[in-house]
């Protein structure tokens, strides 16, 4: 069987990909409303308030934000996503495909979201630190930045090393590993023509003190922490995920 693998950054190969979608189908969408509606509960931003959603996929989230009200722009760097989220645009939602690493508007948002894990992406450090100066040149100067990040402590104590997936007629092997700081998911499966697919998530295995720390270089304060999305209290072992608020010198 001939082997189809990645031949760029795999999140713009992976995200733009139909499998993608497949394989993540029965994701918790009510969830992450909810948790959404309970941020929103939680930072009580004025009328009218501008946001950025940064990494903003098909934009269902910058959708839910504008139904508030809000100046909402999304960016995302899969011009696929954002073709199918410029369809819920409207005088105040915006899409535009855009690299999160370079600086987008500049000192324009009261609000900027990095929901559901949606950084680490990036090989090298020096590429995470790019962007987070980005999403903070992007703020005013007291700007509250929610970066919304997987709990490396919880997710290294429940790695499932080997799994198999079932969707549909799909069947997805999936192994997890810790490597180089980064926690690794290969997906390997067979297309409906029979060629063997391989693709690779890698999310930089973060401390908090790690945010806080590359954050501080992008003139930025950890100001609020939260261990789910019921913005329950942060425990380093026992949280599900670090929910994370940062504020603009």
């Amino acid at each position: 069987m001939e082997a189809v693998t990645q031949a760029t950054d795999w999140f713009e190969s992976w995200f733009g990909s139909p499998y993608y979608k497949i394989l993540y189908q029965n994701r918790d969408e009510m969830e992450a409303q909810a948790f959404v509606e309970k941020l929103i509960d939680h930072l009580q931003p004025l009328p009218g308030s501008s946001m950025l959603d940064i990494a903003c996929g098909e934009g269902r989230f910058a959708v839910q934000l504008a139904e508030h009200g809000y100046d909402i722009v999304g960016i995302d760097l899969s011009h696929h996503s954002i073709e199918t989220a410029k369809q819920f645009e409207e005088e105040h939602l915006q899409f535009f495909v855009h690299d999160m690493r370079f600086p987008f508007y500049i000192n324009y948002f009261d609000y900027a979201f990095n929901f559901f894990t949606s950084f680490g992406y990036f090989a090298h450090d020096r590429d995470h630190m790019m962007a987070a100066k980005a999403f903070a040149a992007a703020l005013k100067k007291d700007g509250l930045l929610v970066v919304d990040y997987l709990n490396k402590e919880y997710v290294l104590g429940g790695l499932v090393p080997e799994e198999t997936v079932q969707r549909g007629s799909y069947t997805f092997h999936i192994t997890r590993k810790l490597e180089r700081n980064h926690i690794l998911k290969t997906i390997d499966f067979s297309d409906a023509d029979g060629k063997h697919r391989r693709y690779t998530e890698s999310v930089a295995a973060f401390t908090l003190a790690d945010f806080i720390q590359m954050f501080k270089r992008a003139k930025m304060t950890l100001v609020g922490t939260f261990g789910d999305y019921q913005l329950n209290s942060y425990h380093p072992t026992d949280s599900p995920r670090m929910i994370m608020i940062f504020k603009k010198a």
